[in-house]
C-alpha cells in the first residue's frame, strides 16, 4: 500500500504567513509548503520588513502587530493569488506608509475588484495603476477603523478570507455581510486558523463578525495539501492501485478532501480515519459516470475532468463558473485538452460534460496552470504512448517535484517534456 508524502497545503501556509506576521511574538510553522507561491509570499513579507527565517521543515516569523517595519516598499507577488490579495490587505490594516504591489501577467489578469471595493468602503486609500480592479495597485496605509462592509465573494472565497484576516487588526472590529460565496469550505479553514491564533470571530448565516484585539503567536503544523492529494487519489482509482495519504483524515481543515467522496460515488473504495485517507480502485466494472456539483471543491474539477474519459458513463461537473477566472480558464483548458486527446466534450457557462473514451497521445497545453499539468498527468497513466506538456515546469507553483514524485508512486513518468 503506497503511502504518499504530499507537500504542505498552499492555502493553509498562506493564511499562516499572514497570521504569523500580524501576531504578537514569534510563530513557528511546521512543514510549510515550499513552492513558488509560498516563497513569493515570504519574500513579500521580507520586502515589507517582517522577519522571516526559512529552515528545512520549519519557518519562523517575527510578528509585528504594529505593522511592517518598512514605510515604503515595492512588492512583486509573482503568480500567487493569495499573495496578491492578502498582502495588500495586511498592509492596509497594519501599516503606515505607501506600498506598491504588482504581479505576473497571469495574475494581473485575475480580478481583485470585489476585495479592493470593500477595502475602499472601509476607508482604505488604494489606487489601481492600470486596469481598474487588477494589479498593479498602490496602497497608502494608515490603519483601518472597522465597521460594516458588504462583499460579493462569488468569484473567489479569498476576498472574504482577506477581510476576515483583517478584522482583528481593525480598531473597532468588522462586520461583513456576504452576498455570494464560492468555495465555502475555504472559509472554514480561515475561521479555524484565526481562532488558533487567538482571534474571536462569529458567523450568523451570511454575516461574519470579527472582534478587534489582534493575534497571538503560536506553533502551527501545516497539513498536507488536499488539492494536490487529489491527483494521487485519482490515479489510484484509474490504475487499479491503492494510495494512502497521511495527515489528511476526518479532522482535516481542507474541504478539497471531499474529492474522495466523489470518487466513492463513482465506485472507488475510500477509507478515512482520524489522520489518514486511503483510496482503492473500483471493482471490475470500473468507475461509473456521475453528475456532481463541485462549487465547494472547484480546485479539484480538473482532476475529475482528467479521469472522466475512463468512467463507464458521462461525467457532468456543474456550478464551477469561478474556475474560469483561476490561473487560466480551467473549464476551457480541460475541454480543449480532452478534445486534443480525442474525447468528446461539451461545456456551458458553469459546467462541463465529458463522454467515455480512449484518450490518444497528445501534447497537453497547460496555459501555465499547475493544476492543468498535474491533472492531465493522471490521464497520461492510461493513455497508450502517454502525454507530453508544453510547460511541465509550471508545477513549481505548488509542487516543484511533482513529476518525479508521481513517477515514483505509479512506476512510469508522465513524460513532462516539450
Amino acid at each position: 500500500m503506497p503511502v504518499v508524502e504530499i507537500p504542505g497545503s498552499k492555502s493553509v501556509t498562506a493564511r499562516a504567513l499572514f497570521l504569523a506576521a500580524a501576531a504578537q511574538g514569534t510563530t513557528t510553522l511546521v512543514r510549510p509548503l515550499s513552492s513558488d507561491d509560498t516563497e513569493g509570499f515570504a519574500e513579500g513579507l521580507l520586502r515589507l520588513g517582517y522577519g522571516v527565517e526559512r529552515g528545512s521543515g520549519a519557518w519562523r516569523i517575527e510578528g509585528r502587530p504594529t505593522g511592517p517595519a518598512a514605510t515604503d516598499a515595492d512588492v512583486y507577488c509573482r503568480d500567487g493569488a493569495t499573495t496578491s490579495r492578502f498582502l495588500p490587505t495586511l498592509t492596509a490594516a497594519a501599516a503606515h506608509g505607501t506600498y506598491r504591489f504588482d504581479a505576473s501577467p497571469q495574475m494581473r489578469r485575475r480580478p481583485l475588484a470585489p476585495l479592493t471595493r470593500a477595502l475602499r468602503d472601509l476607508g482604505v486609500d488604494l489606487r489601481h495603476e492600470e486596469a481598474e480592479g487588477h494589479h498593479p495597485l498602490t496602497v497608502t496605509a494608515g490603519g483601518v477603523r472597522g465597521g460594516d462592509v458588504t462583499l460579493d465573494a462569488g468569484q473567489s472565497s479569498q476576498y472574504l478570507t482577506a477581510l476576515l484576516l483583517l478584522g482583528p487588526l481593525t480598531r473597532t472590529g468588522l462586520r461583513i455581510t456576504v452576498t455570494d460565496l464560492v468555495s465555502a469550505p475555504y472559509i472554514g479553514i480561515t475561521l479555524a486558523m484565526m481562532r488558533s491564533f487567538g482571534a474571536e470571530v462569529r458567523r450568523d448565516g451570511s454575516v461574519f463578525t470579527v472582534a478587534p484585539g489582534g493575534y497571538r503567536a503560536t506553533t502551527y503544523a501545516i497539513e498536507p495539501d488536499a488539492s494536490t492529494a487529489s491527483y494521487f487519489f485519482a490515479a489510484a482509482a484509474v490504475t487499479g492501485g491503492e494510495v494512502t495519504v497521511e495527515g489528511l483524515g476526518k479532522d482535516a481543515l481542507q474541504g478539497d478532501l471531499g474529492f474522495v467522496d466523489v470518487l466513492r460515488r463513482m465506485g472507488a473504495g475510500v477509507t478515512t480515519t482520524a489522520d489518514r485517507t486511503t483510496v482503492t480502485a473500483p471493482g471490475p466494472a470500473g468507475l461509473s459516470g456521475i453528475t456532481v456539483n463541485m462549487r465547494d471543491i472547484s480546485d479539484t474539477m480538473p482532476t475529475l475532468a482528467a479521469i472522466a474519459p475512463y468512467a463507464s458513463g458521462p461525467v457532468r461537473i456543474e456550478d464551477v463558473h469561478n474556475t474560469r477566472v483561476k490561473e487560466c480558464d480551467r473549464l476551457d483548458a480541460c475541454a480543449q485538452n480532452l478534445r486534443a486527446l480525442g474525447v468528446t466534450v461539451a461545456t456551458g457557462p458553469d459546467w462541463i460534460e465529458i463522454q467515455p473514451g480512449t484518450p490518444a497521445p497528445a501534447q497537453i497545453t497547460t496555459y501555465g496552470d499547475h493544476r492543468i499539468a498535474m491533472s492531465f498527468a493522471v490521464t497520461g497513466l492510461r493513455t497508450p504512448g502517454g502525454v507530453t506538456f508544453d510547460d511541465p515546469g509550471c508545477v513549481r507553483k505548488t509542487f516543484p517535484d511533482f513529476h518525479e514524485a508521481f513517477a515514483k508512486v505509479f512506476g512510469q513518468p508522465s513524460t513532462p517534456t516539450r
